[in-house]
């Protein structure tokens, strides 16, 4: 059970990478807004289509509609962000300073979801933040000011963590479908009220971009769900560090942006504590007794 969730989590990432790329084209024409409206209501559209077609109703009730809408609302501000920070620095470096999320999912799945997380997990969590540290570029290492928007990933990265603490949380309260629906219901109508202030008419070819993007967003989530159904939040996490191996080729490939040494050296120190965090504590032992105190 625990080997498909890891599964359907690679999956999952992926297809995000792939998806911030299309995202990252969009937005040397587009306001990040009018993005992830497209983003969420193409996204919205091809869940509600499969159901349809599949099972023939909507699996809209929820046991927790509140709490749904919630971290449908969280995906929504984590997403403006993370596409306003493509605007402005390569795709490899957003990704590497985004990877304080799945050290913040750690850390909350302790605190919130009470998960068992070890003293060796801790420390993979510490060894992580230095290398985001590292990655964000601070004055005191570089002797320069980093562009702002290398700090939007990291807001991104603290509100993603909460998504997947309440991913897991709901996994508990309500059938996978229902939350797969209701992922981009909320962000769709919140995106929905910025339209009036931002909506350029896209071409054909680029409604056609946004049409794949709902896509690719609406199965790498639903991924997402049932990864959590299968499998502990603190040991997903850690996988996401293989977003930045793609991350980085799309980068290259696509754009040109080849990641500097700050990037790298960050991108090492931050996989060293990821797979750190990732390995699991001896049951009985001083990480186990740490974390349960």
């Amino acid at each position: 059970m625990i080997l498909r969730g890891i599964l359907l989590q690679l999956g999952a990432l992926l297809i995000f990478v792939a998806m911030d790329t299309s995202l990252k084209w969009l937005t040397a024409g587009f306001n990040p807004a009018q993005i992830i409206w497209g983003r969420f209501l193409f996204a919205f559209l091809s869940v509600s289509l499969f159901f349809a077609a599949t099972r023939g109703r909507l699996p809209w009730r929820s046991r927790a509609p509140r709490l749904q809408a919630l971290r449908s609302l969280i995906l929504l501000g984590c997403s403006l962000l993370f596409t306003t920070a493509l605007a402005r620095i390569p795709l490899a470096d957003a990704t590497a300073v985004g990877f304080a999320s799945p050290l913040l999912t750690v850390a909350l799945a302790a605190l919130v979801l009470r998960e068992r997380v070890g003293a060796r997990r801790w420390l993979g969590v510490a060894i992580g933040f230095a290398g985001v540290l590292v990655a964000l570029r601070p004055p005191f290492l570089t002797g320069t000011v980093p562009d702002w928007g290398y700090l939007l990933p990291l807001g991104t990265a603290f509100g993603f963590a909460w998504y997947q603490i309440l991913t897991r949380r709901l996994a508990g309260l309500d059938n996978a479908r229902v939350t797969i629906l209701h992922t981009s219901l909320a962000a769709t109508l919140g995106a929905s009220l910025l339209q009036p202030f931002v909506f350029v008419p896209p071409s054909a070819a680029e409604w056609a971009l946004l049409v794949a993007i709902g896509a690719m967003g609406a199965l790498g989530h639903g991924l997402l769900v049932l990864a959590h159904a299968r499998a502990p939040a603190s040991i997903l996490a850690p996988l996401s560090y293989s977003q930045l191996i793609w991350a980085t080729l799309a980068g290259v490939l696509v754009f040109g942006d080849r990641p500097d040494g700050w990037t790298l050296l960050g991108a090492v120190v931050i996989a060293a504590g990821g797979l750190l965090a990732a390995a699991p504590s001896r049951p009985g032992g001083a990480g186990d007794k740490a974390a349960g105190g």
